[in-house]
């Protein structure tokens, strides 16, 4: 078996998690060798007794070869393949095993990463279209999460201009949150790219979302937040891209404005405000 499709594999498996495959994965380039049996993969992974379990009853399981079958339909990204895109390695947390559908070169491609409050309000669609329209001539591809507000606003937005979409969902491929941007997943899907560290099947999960947020951090180049709540969503994925030295941009909003207060704050901490396209295209300068 090649180090590839073990790690495939692991990340497919029940109960080592990233951690357990981290390790299993270090050790096996360390050794220059790929485990095969649990065994061997339990003494590198390390892991608790009750995890240890769960792994174990479910490598000979018939749901794991069921899931390995099933995904040798699908396009696979992996940190060892030399098409992983350089900034995501450079990123806090690297995914070691993303799901594609769509372009895969588009993960090349310079990004402007948009986020912002599900319930967006006019003003913040006037934003995106005031924003976004005279970016459709750049080399740009757009990157959101494809939630309910501005992110599906953002890649409906993005088609409609001919601007590459690149989504990043908290679903498999397979599963469309929420299902009112269920045809916008599809189009994405057919025009640009969707991706999901979760495998085919998986349901949305509360954790599933803020370790979505890291993988659009990581993608891009800048990140734009268009309207964002205080403590929400929106303003952790902007902390990642700081840490992980992105631009961050926001568009500043009335004082007053509940779903304002979290760009305003971006602002006050030193992120760039953004009154018009012109600040966008400062920031990809000169990769563009």
């Amino acid at each position: 078996m090649q180090l590839r499709s073990l790690l495939i594999r692991l990340h497919l498996a029940e109960g080592i998690g990233y951690a357990g495959t981290t390790k299993v994965l270090r050790q096996c380039m360390r050794h220059k060798t790929v485990v095969t049996t649990v065994t061997e993969i339990l003494a590198w992974a390390q892991l608790p007794g009750p995890a240890a379990v769960k792994f174990a009853a479910d490598w000979d399981s018939s749901r794991f070869q069921q899931a390995i079958q099933q995904h040798q339909t699908i396009d696979i990204l992996t940190i060892l393949d030399v098409d992983y895109p350089i900034t995501l390695m450079e990123s806090y947390h690297p995914p070691l095993v993303l799901f594609l559908k769509g372009n895969r070169e588009l993960l090349h491609q310079p990004q402007l990463a948009v986020v912002g409050a599900r319930q967006a309000t006019p003003y913040a669609r006037r934003c995106l279209s005031q924003l976004l329209t005279p970016l459709a001539e750049q080399p740009l591809a757009i990157t959101s999460g494809l939630a309910a507000g501005v992110d599906g606003a953002a890649h409906q937005l993005a088609l409609q201009l001919g601007l590459p979409a690149i989504a990043v969902i908290g679903t498999g491929l397979d599963v469309s949150y929420p299902r009112v941007n269920t045809d916008l997943q599809t189009r994405v899907s057919q025009l640009g790219l969707l991706i999901s560290e979760y495998p085919l099947g998986s349901r949305p999960a509360r954790h599933h979302f803020p370790q979505r947020n890291r993988i659009i951090a990581g993608l891009c180049h800048t990140l734009l937040v268009v309207e964002a709540r205080e403590h929400s969503g929106s303003l952790i994925t902007a902390n990642l891209a700081l840490q992980n030295n992105r631009n961050v941009l926001a568009v500043p909003g009335a004082i007053d404005a509940t779903l304002s207060i979290g760009c305003n704050q971006l602002i006050a901490a030193g992120a760039k405000p953004v009154l018009n396209y012109r600040h966008i295209i400062e920031e990809f300068s000169p990769i563009i």
